[in-house]
Order: structure tokens, then C-alpha cells, then sequence
């Protein structure tokens, strides 16, 4: 699994649409498991894609959803019903076959995404902002969802949430205004912020004037005191080195790139 970060805006989306032949690039080459991108036919035959948003008809049943999409997929007839109901189980969804697609919460509609892009069986899973608007437990079991299908074929997972790239995968890249930032292992990353993160306590009198001039990660009050966390380029007096976070180097980088262009 890939994980492409970046916060909303970036280009993400735009480049999932590219990969999934829905808009062509204005410049360059891109290729998806060796074939141009200008041969969208052959592309999709190989790909599955979840889009940030999409929708299903509300009246239809969950089964023949399926069904209508297998054969817009070109699945054999005489597969469809065994593969609708294997991938049907795969999603947890096995016992919701013959719900309207309307009666489903947020949760199983994502998963009934899942579901459908893997109809045709794709060397390629790419998934837009999956988990925006889950709640905890659906967001948990749509990772592992992930992760599960990762075992067999290509999962690009596209989001602005670090927790989903940290619970399901260590290779990233970090997108921003369609540039990529970054491009390896989050151990790389961290140790690239590593020395740059610090602890300190701070009056809640003094709170504002300090946060004017760092980049606060997180804040916690306790009577008169605030604890924070904080991004610098070197220790100040009174602080306590920390070891980052991934979203703290995440933030570490894009602070780093805004700098170079001040």
C-alpha cells in the first residue's frame, strides 16, 4: 500500500483522476502498470477506484447494485452472482444484499464503494479520502479493509488524514499545490523532524504573544499553565526536545517548504 498525503487542495484528487483516466494530464507522461495513460480502455480494466464522492441509485437493493455494475465491468454472467456474494462477505455486507441502498449508514455505503471497485478484480485499488466523515469505528474497520485487500494487489490511498496513513501503511508521498514534497518511509520522515519538536509551559498570559511566533502542535491548559507542543528550527530556552509524531513531521515539512518560498 501507498499512501499519498496532502492537505485539501494539494492536487490529490486531481491526480487520482489522471491515474483513473478521468482527465488527462496538460503536461508530461504518466502510466499506469506500464500503459499510457491515453489508453483509458485498457487501463480501466485494470484498475478499481473509489472516488472522494460518489453515489448509487437509493431505491435500488444492495445485490443488484452489484449486479448492474459486474456487468458494466464486463464480468461473464455466469460469474457475477458468486463473485457479488464473495465480495459481498469480504466487506461485511453479506447480510445487507437485499437492503436499499438508502437504508445503509455512512459506513457500509464505503464499504459498499470498496466493494464495486473490486468487482473486476483490478492489479491497481485507488481509494480518494476513503475515511472523511466515519466515525471512529468505521474508520478503523475501513483501514483494515485496506490493508486486508493490500495482500493481493496495488492499494494508493489518497487523504489528508495522518492516522490513516499511519495505521495502514509506511511508504508515502507528501503532495502539495501538486508538487511532490516527499517520497519514502515515514521512519525517513520522522527522522527528518527529529530535533525539531519541543515541549515547553507557558502562562496563559503569555499564551498568544508566543504562539505568534511558533507553530504550536498541540496545547493543553491546566489552571494558569498551558503545556505545548511546538515546531522550531532550534531549542529555546526552557523547552524539552521531544520525539515527533508523524503529523508533527508532516507539518514539520510542509513548514519547511513555506519557508523556502517566503
Amino acid at each position: 500500500m501507498y499512501g499519498l498525503l496532502g492537505k485539501n487542495g494539494a492536487g490529490k484528487s486531481t491526480l487520482m483522476k489522471i491515474l483513473t483516466t478521468l482527465e488527462q494530464p496538460t503536461a508530461g507522461t504518466v502510466e499506469v502498470c506500464g500503459v499510457p495513460i491515453k489508453a483509458a480502455k485498457a487501463i480501466r480494466q485494470q484498475i478499481g477506484y473509489l472516488p472522494q464522492r460518489f453515489g448509487f441509485y437509493p431505491n435500488m437493493r444492495v445485490v443488484d447494485a452489484m449486479t448492474y455494475l459486474a456487468v458494466l465491468a464486463n464480468v461473464p454472467a455466469r460469474e457475477q452472482s458468486q463473485r457479488i456474494q464473495h465480495l459481498l462477505e469480504e466487506v461485511h455486507l453479506a447480510d445487507k444484499a437485499r437492503t436499499k441502498i438508502k437504508a445503509l449508514s455512512g459506513g457500509m455505503l464505503q464499504r459498499l464503494g470498496i466493494a464495486q471497485a473490486l468487482v473486476n478484480r483490478p492489479k491497481v485499488l485507488i481509494v480518494d479520502e476513503p475515511t472523511a466523515g466515519l466515525d471512529p469505528e468505521e474508520r478503523i474497520r475501513f483501514r483494515n479493509l485496506l490493508t486486508d485487500f493490500a495482500n493481493e494487489r496495488i492499494v494508493l490511498l489518497s487523504t489528508h488524514i495522518v492516522s490513516d496513513i499511519e495505521a495502514t501503511t509506511n511508504t508515502i508521498g507528501i503532495l502539495d499545490q501538486g508538487r511532490l514534497l516527499f517520497n519514502g518511509t515515514t521512519d525517513q520522515l520522522l527522522l527528518a523532524a527529529n530535533g525539531h519538536v519541543f515541549e515547553k509551559e507557558v502562562s496563559v498570559a503569555k499564551l498568544n504573544e508566543f504562539k505568534r511566533h511558533r507553530r504550536i502542535t498541540e496545547q493543553v491548559t491546566d489552571g494558569t499553565m498551558v503545556k505545548l507542543r511546538f515546531l522550531a528550527a532550534s531549542q529555546i530556552n526552557t523547552s524539552a526536545q521531544v520525539l515527533p509524531t508523524l503529523e508533527e513531521a508532516y507539518l514539520y515539512l510542509q513548514m519547511k517548504h513555506e519557508e523556502a518560498f517566503l
